[in-house]
C-alpha cells in the first residue's frame, strides 16, 4: 500500500489550470522527486498535499485516509511535514526555540497548565526542548541552539527549517526547492541528510530544480508539464525520456 496517492487531482485560478489530472503514488521509505519546469504545477500540487489549498476534484489519500479538505494543522498531525521554498523562520527567535514550534501539534497541555505552569506542562516543555535538540543534532546545528535564528546564514536557516518539520515527527517530508540557494557543498550535505532521513524511517517527497542531487538521491521521479504528469519512473529512465528531453529543451512538437 502507499504511503501517500494522488489521484486525479485539478486546480485552477480563474482561468489558469495550474494542475490537471495529476496522478502519481509515494511508497513508504521513499525518495521521491516532483520535477518539471516553472508553472508546470509543483508547488501548487505540494500546497493541496499539505492543506494550504483546496483540490476542485480527485483525491488524496495519505494512509488510506483521505485527506484533501483537512486543515493544515490536521495535516501536519496526521503525519505529513513540509519545507517551503524561502526559509520562514522567527528571526528574533532562539535556534531551538525555532525547533520547538514544530512540536506544537504534538503537545497536550491547555491554556490553563501553560499559565499556571503546572508541573505536566513543565515536564511537556522540557521533552519537546529535548526533542528538538535532538532534531538539531540530527541536521548538524545542535552547538547553535541558543543562538539567534537571526544570525544564521541562509544554508544554516535552511538547515533550521527542516529540523522542525522533523520535529513534528512525520512519516511524510515535503521538501519544496531545498536546495535553492545553496552553494554546492552545502547542496552535496543536503543530499546525505535527505538520504539521512530516509535512514530514520522518513519517506521524502520533494520539489527541485537541481537535477544533480535530483538523479543522485531519488528512487523515483515524477515530471509535471502544465500541470500533468507526463512521465514517472526511476532517474535512469527519466533521463533518456524523449518527452522529459523535450520539456527541458523546449521542444513541444516531441510531447505529443
Amino acid at each position: 500500500m502507499a504511503l501517500l496517492e494522488v489521484e486525479n487531482v485539478r486546480r485552477s485560478f480563474g482561468g489558469l489550470v495550474a494542475v490537471d489530472k495529476a496522478s502519481f503514488t509515494v511508497a513508504e521509505g521513499q525518495i521521491k522527486a516532483l520535477i518539471g519546469p516553472n508553472g508546470a504545477g509543483k508547488t501548487t500540487l505540494f500546497n493541496m498535499v499539505s492543506g494550504l489549498l483546496s483540490t476542485e476534484t480527485g483525491q488524496i489519500r495519505f494512509r488510506d485516509r483521505r485527506i484533501n479538505g483537512l486543515r493544515p494543522y490536521q495535516i501536519a498531525r496526521a503525519g505529513i511535514a513540509r519545507t517551503f521554498q524561502n526559509p520562514s523562520l522567527f528571526l528574533q527567535m532562539s535556534v531551538i526555540e525555532n525547533v520547538m514550534v514544530g512540536q506544537h501539534v504534538r503537545t497536550r497541555a491547555g491554556i490553563a497548565a501553560c499559565c499556571l505552569r503546572l508541573p505536566r506542562q513543565q515536564r511537556e516543555e522540557r521533552a519537546i526542548r529535548d526533542a528538538a535538540l535532538k532534531q538539531l543534532d540530527f541536521v548538524g546545528l545542535a552547538p547553535l541552539a541558543e543562538a539567534s535564528a537571526g544570525s544564521l546564514t541562509f544554508g544554516q536557516r535552511r538547515m533550521v527549517e527542516l529540523a522542525r518539520a522533523l520535529a513534528t515527527d512525520p512519516a511524510l517530508v515535503l521538501l519544496d526547492e531545498p536546495a535553492s540557494g545553496l552553494n554546492n557543498k552545502e547542496t552535496g550535505d543536503l543530499g546525505a541528510l535527505i538520504q539521512k532521513m530516509r535512514g530514520a524511517g522518513v519517506t521524502v517527497l520533494l520539489v527541485e530544480h537541481d537535477m544533480s542531487l535530483v538523479m543522485d538521491i531519488s528512487d523515483d521521479i515524477v515530471v509535471l508539464y502544465q500541470g500533468t504528469p507526463i512521465a514517472q519512473g526511476p532517474p535512469s529512465a527519466i533521463q533518456n525520456d524523449p518527452r522529459v528531453v523535450a520539456v527541458y529543451l523546449g521542444d513541444d512538437q516531441h510531447l505529443s
